[in-house]
């Protein structure tokens, strides 16, 4: 598995990208590959967890996904997680 954190900035580009990146997350949540994503209550970024074989297959959905290049989407980290409990 994979966790990502963003932080988001106040561009207004980010807000209209968000539909389609929506979009995109419950496509992959019905593939299982998106476990759990969601924004952080205050808006000020989001976790988003997934379900992938190795770096390679998360690197290319990260790259997939224009959102995550979007003006006032950062990334603030990308690592390999290992729950204990599933």
């Amino acid at each position: 598995m994979f966790v990502l954190e963003l932080s988001f900035g106040d561009q207004p580009d980010r807000l209209a990208a968000r539909p389609a990146h929506r979009e995109r997350l419950q496509a992959l949540h019905r593939a299982g590959t998106v476990v759990m994503a969601g924004p952080f209550p205050d808006d000020s970024g989001a976790l988003l967890i997934f379900d992938v074989p190795d770096a390679e297959a998360f690197a290319a959905i990260v790259a997939e996904d224009p959102y995550y290049r979007t003006p006032g989407v950062t990334i603030v980290s990308q690592r390999e997680w290992s729950p204990i409990i599933r």
